[in-house]
């Protein structure tokens, strides 16, 4: 078979290079909705946004809408948001509370358990013809709760999601867990969304721990934007990770993330010196969670993307963020906030000021990003610029380091300097699902560069 992307000669995830076409081509994109997003575990919201039977939260999968709901009986069921008679939405609000579904096209009606509840005129029109029990919401086949995160595949032979994540897990708990070190028992506080002209790639690459890019904050960081937003304090962080080891690490699945690791010992780094209260609680939690995880607790987050298209920030701004792809060159951001469900209401207030302030569509980061992106996709576009490919080669030689780090084992293809060696990661596994590759192949399992090496072997 021969792939789409070989037309052109200019893909080449081995040499660095990458077509612009796989940007703006509607043959690609359409092979990224069939056999991309059909596939792979996506996400769709948090338990905490449907704590009641009866709530419900409307999301997306690829470009396909679907309701998260919670039952009468308090199970949680993600289905298509499409009536079976006619496909019209039954569900046009974002979110609520409701006992019936009711398709405003034809008035059929659906329980929260997505079974058929209601058709007009039945009796007269239906019995003896329709069964109903075979005419139910249509569910996604595969959901799992992950520490309070709902994630969704329409495969039913998808491994589990934990067998997906692999050993990006460890990362991505950092963004869920309590900050004091307990599994999960987080909450979301609010989502923003916004459409800006991009490619949904391009978002999802710039978070796989591309920190060559930190030119583009420039600004951002000549100012005091960080938590505590204290006069005397430049940056977007108060440098709590200026002490530790960063290491980019690419996963076999797709994933890719920046994460740190302190030095055994390393002592808290004040970030909310404005406000003792505040700073005595983050204080308290980094104590605990020492206590509890040990040397563990020396890897903190930075930055992620679980495949193909969830992002997250870790520490501060705490957040999962979701690209949904409209189009070619047409993406809806939605960024999840996070705190832990029982922290103070004070501390929920001050980090949902902090939270609009940095991230989100009016948020000082997310804006310089943005405008990277539409116009990397606008360049993606033009008849001469379409003749050259885009360059990944950063770092392309660059020795693997031995995945122990600070005394730490770091699992995963592990460096300590920026490398874009994730984003040829991420694309190589891309590639795979728009070939149709079996889930061996998809989770990397028979691939040698995530096989342990010598820390002198090159990529």
């Amino acid at each position: 078979m021969t792939h789409a992307l070989d037309t052109t000669g200019k893909t080449d995830l081995e040499e660095g290079v990458v077509d612009r076409d796989i940007f703006v081509r509607d043959d690609i994109y359409r092979q990224e909705i069939e056999k991309l997003f059909t596939r792979a575990w996506l996400f769709v919201g948090h338990e905490s946004q449907i704590p009641n039977p009866g709530d419900f939260f409307t999301s997306r999968m690829g470009e396909e809408s679907v309701i998260l709901v919670r039952d009468k009986t308090g199970v949680i069921h993600v289905f298509l948001n499409s009536c079976r008679h006619r496909g019209m939405k039954v569900c046009r609000y974002d979110q609520g509370n409701t006992s019936l579904f009711t398709c405003p096209y034809h008035a059929w009606t659906y329980a929260t358990d997505g079974k058929v509840r209601g058709i007009p005129q039945y009796q007269e029109l239906y019995a003896g013809v329709l069964d109903r029990e075979k005419w139910s919401l249509i569910e996604v086949p595969r959901m799992v709760n992950y520490k309070g995160t709902i994630w969704a595949s329409w495969d039913e032979k998808a491994p589990d999601f934990e067998t997906y994540l692999g050993d990006a897990r460890i990362h991505l708990d950092q963004a869920l867990d309590c900050r004091d070190g307990r599994p999960g028992g987080s909450e979301v506080i609010g989502v923003h969304k916004w459409v800006f002209p991009s490619n949904w790639k391009l978002a999802a690459e710039n978070f796989l721990g591309d920190s060559y890019h930190n030119p583009s904050h420039r600004s951002v960081d000549l100012i005091g934007i960080g938590p505590s937003a204290r006069t005397g304090v430049k940056g977007r962080r108060d440098n709590e990770l200026e002490m530790a080891r960063h290491v980019w690490i690419s996963f076999a699945a797709g994933h890719g993330v920046h994460s740190a690791v302190q030095a055994a010992g390393a002592e808290y780094v004040a970030q909310f010196a404005n406000d003792p209260e505040i700073e005595e609680y983050f204080r308290h939690c980094h104590n605990e969670r020492n206590a509890r995880l040990g040397d563990n607790a020396r890897l903190l987050p930075f930055t992620g993307t679980i495949f193909p298209n969830t992002s997250y920030h870790g520490r501060q701004p705490r957040n999962l963020c979701v690209w949904h792809p409209h189009g070619t060159t047409e993406t809806e951001g939605w960024r999840f906030f996070l705190v832990d469900a029982d922290a103070p209401t004070k501390v929920k207030d001050f980090l949902r000021h902090f939270y609009m302030r940095y991230s989100g569509p009016a948020g000082m980061t997310e804006q310089d990003d943005m405008e990277n992106w539409l116009y990397a996709t606008k360049a993606s576009v033009g008849t001469i610029a379409r003749r050259y490919p885009f360059n990944y080669q950063l770092a392309r030689n660059q020795a693997e380091l031995d995945p122990e780090v600070n005394g730490l084992t770091v699992r995963g293809r592990v460096t300590t300097k920026m490398t874009e060696h994730m984003a040829r990661g991420y694309y190589r596994r891309w590639r795979a699902y728009l070939d149709g590759a079996g889930w061996d192949e998809l989770l990397g399992q028979n691939d040698s560069r995530f096989a342990r090496r010598a820390p002198e072997a090159a990529e």
